[in-house]
């Protein structure tokens, strides 16, 4: 009898080991999960592990919920929950998706920072993608004295971002992302000979980046970008005010207006490049690689002018004379007269 039942409880315990095994190593994750949402989020430390699991329940994640509830109990370690972003799939394990969870092994996330005008937006992309406090990155945006450490204020700060896609993890904190972005930045510049070409215009790589998003925002022509560099090199050199019509737009804090008039140019702003001689204090935008390679490797000529063409295709005529400068928008402005007729405009 005595054989009979160890044996028994032999069996028992093998049958329970083995369920046991398949418990904590069944792949159980990824059922209706979409490959660019491979991702659970948690937002904060110490959440309770059924809060975990009323989260998979509700995004239809778990393919046994039985067995995860099973596990969660056995798998009770001194650690606590750890905020974090976490990937999940069909190949994912109970267990193992606990012991990520308790033990804080997030999986990096892809950060895409593109070339936004404000730090609102910015700000607003940031933590749409991260778990950083939005109001407090907004705040250190602005803050002098935490910027200076990395040799920026809050008026170029901007030209610290280089526009791109990044690997942090979700739980990144606004300080750890501004190491980020100084390391990247750095990076950036001690590379294909930037620093070099800058200091033989000469500027400085945060002038380059102001003049940079000008360039950016006077066209989307790729071709234009280092023609319309030089055009802006050569008026910093002479000493002529630089008079670009994106400064007035940022001055007057509205990017709709289309057509630049005159007592648009005469708002008081350190940004309006028609009334202050030189760059303004910071970029108007957070300028494209494109931009600032264009301006570093700007296009030597004589030109001093330039208008928009009467095709009204997105690309300009330049002039190195003031005269052909006005033959050029006598031809531009009979065009866009002709359009608006045409269009019913005003």
């Amino acid at each position: 009898m005595k054989k009979t039942f160890s044996a028994i409880l032999l069996l028992i315990s093998a049958l329970a080991a083995i369920l046991g095994y398949w418990i904590a190593l069944k792949p159980n994750f990824g059922n209706d999960v979409e490959s660019s949402d491979n991702f659970v989020y948690i937002k904060h430390d110490n959440t309770s592990i059924d809060s975990v699991r009323n989260m998979l329940i509700k995004r239809g994640i778990l393919k046994n919920t039985f067995t995860f509830s099973v596990m969660a109990k056995i798998y009770r370690p001194k650690d606590r929950i750890k905020a974090g972003a976490y990937r999940i799939g069909s190949g994912v394990s109970n267990i193992r998706f606990l012991n990520n969870i308790y033990k804080g092994y997030q999986t990096p996330i892809k950060l895409s920072i593109p070339s936004v005008r404000l730090k609102s937006q910015l700000v607003a992309r940031i933590c749409k993608q991260t778990n950083i406090d939005s109001l407090r990155l907004q705040h250190l945006l602005g803050d002098n004295e935490f910027l200076a450490r990395y040799g920026f204020d809050s008026h170029n700060c901007l030209a610290m971002i280089i526009p791109n896609t990044y690997e942090v993890y979700w739980t990144i904190t606004p300080e750890e992302w501004f190491d980020k972005m100084k390391k990247e930045y750095d990076r950036f510049w001690d590379i294909k000979g930037r620093r070099a070409k800058a200091s033989k215009i000469p500027l400085s790589p945060i002038e380059v980046s102001i003049l940079s998003s000008i360039v950016d925002e006077e066209t989307n022509k790729t071709h234009e970008k280092p023609t319309i560099a030089g055009l802006y090199i050569n008026r910093l050199k002479i000493g002529m005010k630089l008079q670009a019509d994106p400064t007035a737009r940022y001055a007057l804090n509205d990017f709709t207006i289309n057509q630049v008039l005159h007592s648009y140019t005469r708002i008081d702003s350190p940004y309006n490049t028609y009334i202050y001689a030189g760059l303004p204090p910071g970029p108007i935008r957070i300028p494209s690689v494109e931009a600032i390679d264009a301006v570093l490797d700007y296009k030597h000529h004589k030109y001093l002018y330039m208008c928009a063409k009467p095709e009204m295709n997105g690309e300009h005529n330049f002039a190195t004379t003031y005269d052909e400068h006005l033959k050029y928008a006598a031809e531009y402005y009979k065009a866009l007269d002709s359009w608006k007729k045409r269009n019913n405009k005003q």
